[in-house]
Order: C-alpha cells, then structure tokens, then sequence
C-alpha cells in the first residue's frame, strides 16, 4: 500500500495534497469540486454524513458522466497529461479513500484541496464547519499562485455550496476588479474569519493581475432556476446534466465529438437516461441560448446515429432553412448568441441571494 501521503502544506484550514510536479505547466487547467459536483454524496444528514465517511472507494458513486467526461478531459492532451485539480470541503482525513476513488475512475488529478474542520470542532467555531466561500476562496488563490502568469481556469461546481459565488469572486479577487475594501466586507459578510481574510490578501499581492477564469460550469442539485445565474453573466452555466457540460465544451472546442458521444452513452448504459431525457438536455441548453443552432443540429446528425436520441426527434431551430437575407437580419442572434447579457459583469451583488 506504501507509505501514507503528507499534505503539501496546511495554511489556515486548506490542507492541499500533491499528486505530481507542475513541471511543465499548460495555460488550460481544469478545477473540479468534489462533493455533488463529481460525486454523488449526500451529507445533508448526520447518517448521510457518516455514511460518506465510511464507505470504501470502491462504494462511491459518480455524479452521472462526470468520470467519463473528466477523462474526456485528460484526453485531449496526447504529448503529456492535462492539469486537473480538485476542491473538497471534506476533511483531509478523507484523503486516502477520496484519491482511491480517483485511480478507480482512472483520473489523475495533480492535486486536492481538503478543508480541516477539525478546527472548527469547538464552540467558538462551529458555525464555520458548513461556511465554504472563505476555505474555497483561499484554495483557490493558493492554485493561483503556483500556475503560470497567463493560465485559463475552466471550473466545475454546485449549486450547493454557493461555487459561483466564490468562483467570481476569486475572479474579481485575480484581476482587481473590485478594490480591497470590498473584497474583504464581501468576505466578511459571507463568514470568512479575520486570520482567513488576512491570508487571502496576503496571496492577492503575490498573483498577477489578470483574470484566469474562462469558464464555469455549476451542476443544479437543489432545483435553483437557472435563470439565478444571469448576475453572473454568461461565463457561468449552469447544468441540469453532465451532457450539457460536455455539449458546451464540445462547442468550444475543450472535447471532440467522439468524447461528447462517450459521454451520452454513458449517461444511457450506466446512469439509466433515456434518449428522450438527452433530446431534453439538448433542447433545454439551446432554449437557454448556450448552444448554437449550428452545433445542435451537427450533433444531432451524428447523436441518432449512434441511436441517442428518439428516432422521431426534430431540432427545434434549424437555421439551414431560413433564407439567406433572413440570417443576414437576424446575424448571430439566429446562432444562439444572447448579446445582452456581459461575458462578465462589472460588478455582482454577491450579498444577496435570490434563488
């Protein structure tokens, strides 16, 4: 079994574990949250709780196609491996059964962040065991700090553990987007403790000044409205599916065709969906205005080839119909593009949750 792994280094209450040397770094890195974004756990009860602690690797189940598209992921680099790390608010003591589960699913992460509660079990800090933005935040620019200058983050989160609010706010954090003073109200407002806010300023000063997010993906699991994450702006999608993860990073060219149909298929023979259940997936992104017309109709082609999608299922917009001075009108609005929401907004009310 070998020797057990030792943290990397423990500051406030981020224990981060190292896998592998960043020794040549790529400019694309992906970062996953673990706990209902790539597994299905469920700790809202203290039996739940329990229960994740002590199941073996082998007994933890996948949020559907999550594994499937990680690997995806991993495959699109042949020359060396993709940069994946993972985010957990479990404690470090989850370590060894969280990585386990990782070489069963054949991922290969180059590191994991774990929260250590322990700390937190006393009365003066109980509140802070189920407060994840300040840990999330500080794990994030720790990352931060060890990738190169002009690094792209595509991230991967929840719904329910506020991820596209630390997700942005880490982005605001990166580029300065919000001066210092407000940073540190927002983080205070949102249970950060003052030593962790000392600590994430601290990292502010040693990153450059860029923003590294290009892409964040929340995974609905409390049934929030979609339409919630418009204050975010269009970076931010979130997902009833993996399938409509891996369909958007299909469209930007993150998977290729043969990954996004693994993914399907996955979703069909292991997790029990149904091709009217993926035909639902795909008209509900492109109703949202995240896949274009185009893609939708190129993966449909190929999608009822390999049988994954009802035989009688029709695009809803088939714009190779529409007339030539109809799509020269319309312009890119016919292609799903929706011009009035920003990439990213000036400023996010991240006080206020409307959900």
């Amino acid at each position: 079994m070998g020797e057990p792994i030792k943290p990397k280094f423990i500051r406030q209450d981020v224990v981060y574990f190292e896998y592998q040397k960043l020794k040549n770094p790529h400019d694309l890195v992906y970062v996953w949250d673990i706990d209902k974004t790539y597994l299905d756990t469920k700790f809202e009860t203290i039996k739940g709780l329990f229960k994740t602690a002590f199941e073996k690797a082998f007994q933890k189940k996948n949020v559907p196609g999550t594994a499937t598209l990680i690997r995806a992921l991993q495959a699109t680099k042949t020359d060396e491996k993709v940069q994946i790390y993972f985010i957990s608010a479990s404690p470090p003591q989850m370590e060894k059964k969280i990585y386990q589960k990782m070489k069963l699913d054949r991922i290969s992460p180059m590191g994991i962040f774990f929260k250590d509660n322990l700390k937190n079990i006393r009365p003066s800090k109980f509140k802070m065991l189920n407060k994840q933005v300040g840990f999330k935040v500080q794990a994030l620019l720790e990352l931060r700090s060890i990738l190169p200058e002009n690094v792209k983050l595509v991230m991967f989160g929840d719904d329910s553990e506020s991820d596209a609010v630390i997700y942005s706010l880490f982005s605001d954090i990166c580029n300065r987007r919000i001066s210092n003073r407000e940073i540190l109200s927002v983080l205070e407002a949102l249970h950060t403790p003052k030593e962790q806010r000392n600590r994430i300023e601290e990292v502010q000063k040693k990153i450059p000044q860029n923003d590294p997010v290009e892409k964040i993906y929340i995974n609905l699991v409390n049934d929030t409205d979609p339409d919630y994450y418009a204050k975010f702006g269009r970076r931010v999608l979130a997902t009833f599916t993996t399938l409509q993860a891996a369909l958007d990073l299909y469209q930007s060219k993150h998977i290729n065709l043969e990954s996004l149909i693994i993914v399907a298929k996955d979703m069909i023979s292991n997790y029990g969906f149904s091709p009217e259940e993926l035909a639902k997936s795909l008209d509900d992104l492109h109703k949202r205005r995240f896949l274009k017309s185009q893609t939708l109709i190129e993966i449909v082609a190929h999608f009822k080839k390999e049988n994954l999608l009802p035989s009688y299922y029709v695009a809803a917009v088939n714009p190779l119909l529409v007339p030539l001075e109809s799509l020269q009108k319309i312009g890119e609005k016919i292609l799903g593009i929706n011009e009035e929401d920003p990439w990213v907004p000036d400023s996010i009310d991240y006080l206020n949750d409307f959900r």
